[in-house]
């Protein structure tokens, strides 16, 4: 018989993976050994691998699970049926108090992913497509001409542009927030689209 997980087993995960997500952001993926992940998340070698066979299982399931947690918020903006303004809005708020507490698993996104097996690239690039489609769909609501001059997805990926890299720049100790930054990039971005 098949022993079952521990009731921990989530919650371990869960913890490499934020320790290996911050071991590639700061050290690169090749960089980062296994030992050094273990170490970072306080358990033996061994122990890391009865969870992740290898660093590329490792790097394909920080990267999935996280544009998972950025679909999560997507279906749950779409789910409270706002106008589209506001859902434009909320997502915007909703992804940058995301970042704010992501930077790692973003780095891992914008520097890793190119190092996964194609279809392990291609499956979180397929996520990925669908992140952007929303936010193109929630700007074509607010401004429908963008979609019939085949505008849609190039403005969506400016609006990227202004959001991805916040954390580069915006420090936890300075003046703003990123949820202060939230309406702020909405409303630049909204004047500017009309």
């Amino acid at each position: 018989m098949a022993r079952g997980k521990a009731p921990t087993f989530e919650l371990q995960r869960a913890t490499m993976l934020r320790a290996a997500a911050g071991q590639f952001a700061e050290k690169g993926f090749h960089n980062a050994s296994m030992s050094a992940i273990a170490q970072a998340c306080g358990v033996s070698k061994p122990l890391l691998y009865h969870y992740y066979r290898d660093k590329e299982h490792l790097l394909f399931d920080i990267a999935d699970s996280y544009i998972d947690e950025l679909l999560a918020i997507v279906a749950s903006v779409e789910a409270r049926k706002l106008d589209p303004e506001a859902h434009f809005s909320e997502l915007v708020t909703r992804f940058m108090e995301e970042y704010e507490h992501a930077q790692d698993h973003h780095m891992v996104i914008v520097q890793d992913v190119k190092f996964l097996r194609e279809e392990q690239a291609e499956s979180v690039a397929a996520k990925q497509r669908r992140v952007v489609a929303a936010f193109a769909d929630a700007l074509a609501r607010v401004e429908p001409g963008l979609k019939g001059r085949k505008l849609d997805k190039a403005v969506t990926m400016i609006l990227f542009g202004m959001i991805n890299w916040t954390f580069t720049w915006l420090r936890a100790d300075g003046p703003l927030t990123f949820h202060d930054m939230a309406p702020i990039v909405t409303g630049i971005f909204l004047n500017g689209v009309r």
